[in-house]
């Protein structure tokens, strides 16, 4: 199998999205439908999951991009509409979680507006009518509910109306602020947004990075100084989890790449290298092959578990150092992890990607996709690598 080859990245997206596509749609309620088990039947008909939504129009936007073919874009435009009708509320924010169209959660989460950047972003790329103006308008939310101008970067969550601000800060909202930018800066050219990510970059990986031997710690206080207590009693927190997360350091060292393929700085490349590196190294199971998921801050194995988004950032991750340093052994990792995946987290019969995988590389249920999962991390990889080898013209 050549990994390498962009007819199989695009194969490969079409195969995944084929696993949601087109059962996910919701044609009563609207939006899409996000719990699914491993043969493709539904779960959950009314979790409607602020982040799965946003994800959905991510990869029907993609795949609409890559294929051209409109069944992907409606579906793209039925998502914003949901979006727009159902989880956004008279204050301007989105509701986190709806039960069909009645609000379950109404706290207005940073990481999911980020996902709502995404989305209004990643449309306007599809040609997506609205797309553009919807990038303005949740800058605008953003700007005047998330955005602190004295630490630069975004508080993490509030309850509706935007009162109450939670003490708690979070790198993972800001990390997916950086990613949400750099996609509305490609769908608009507006340097406002290449600035913020670029900001963004530098205050997460730089100053965040001085006092932890170059990892990323995940947790901070009003401050801004970590927070090594928080979720200590839930380290399987699904957004939230204890511990240096290896995976987001690997995401931002793709995401280190793509800024510096628009507004190039030297510590972009060196720093995407030496998050990249450590990561691998603390993470790489020699035996049984994966990746274990977090440390504790002493720098041992805190969570053994194989999740499907880390493997998927690290492929995307590596090609992307591949193309941009010509070092071949990046090339070497990313089959090495793609051999992996491919072996133990692609569904080869149903389509689509295993959530989570123990040490032994066992699933655990039989449940595919949780309400915010879509798949949106395996496809964003194989299209970020695409889009890489567009850019560096990879043959």
């Amino acid at each position: 199998m050549n990994f390498r080859n962009r007819k199989f990245l695009e194969n490969h997206i079409k195969e995944t999205l084929s696993f949601y596509h087109p059962s996910c749609i919701d044609n009563d309620l609207g939006g899409y439908y996000h719990q699914f088990y491993d043969d493709g039947l539904i779960d959950d008909r009314f979790t409607k999951h602020l982040v799965g939504t946003c994800r959905y129009i991510y990869i029907y936007s993609i795949s609409y991009i890559i294929f051209k073919n409109n069944d992907y874009k409606i579906a793209a435009e039925q998502g914003l509409n949901f979006l727009r009708k159902s989880h956004q509320q008279s204050d301007g924010g989105f509701a986190w979680v709806l039960n069909g169209s009645k609000i379950l959660d109404d706290t207005r989460y940073c990481y999911g507006h980020a996902f709502v950047l995404l989305a209004a972003s990643v449309s306007a790329k599809a040609q997506i009518n609205g797309a553009k103006e919807f990038i303005s308008e949740i800058y605008e939310i953003l700007e005047n509910n998330f955005w602190d101008k004295e630490s630069n970067l975004y508080v993490d969550e509030m309850e509706k109306n935007w009162e109450n601000i939670s003490n708690y800060r979070g790198q993972n909202s800001n990390m997916h602020m950086c990613e949400a930018m750099l996609s509305a800066y490609e769908a608009t050219m507006d340097t406002k947004y290449l600035y913020r990510a670029n900001t963004l970059a530098e205050r997460i990986c730089l100053d965040l990075t001085k006092d932890t031997n170059g990892l990323i710690w995940e947790h901070y206080d009003k401050e801004w100084k970590p927070d090594w207590e928080y979720n200590k009693n839930d380290p399987q927190h699904m957004f939230k989890p204890y511990g240096y997360n290896l995976g987001h350091s690997i995401e931002w060292a793709k995401l280190l790449l793509i800024l510096d393929r628009y507004y190039s700085k030297p510590w972009m490349l060196t720093s995407s290298e030496n998050l990249f590196n450590l990561a691998i190294k603390k993470s790489w199971d020699e035996v049984n092959g994966g990746m274990h998921y977090t440390l504790y801050p002493d720098g041992k194995v805190l969570d053994k578990d194989r999740y499907y988004w880390v493997l998927a950032e690290t492929f995307a991750a590596s090609s992307l150092l591949a193309l941009k340093t010509k070092n071949s052994s990046y090339w070497n990792l990313y089959d090495k992890v793609w051999e992996y995946s491919y072996k133990y987290f692609v569904d080869h019969e149903n389509g689509g990607w295993y959530r989570i995988l123990d040490s032994n590389n066992n699933k655990y249920s039989n449940l595919k996709s949780q309400p915010s999962k879509t798949d949106y991390h395996p496809i964003g990889a194989c299209y970020e690598t695409i889009e890489a080898m567009n850019f560096y013209r990879y043959k």
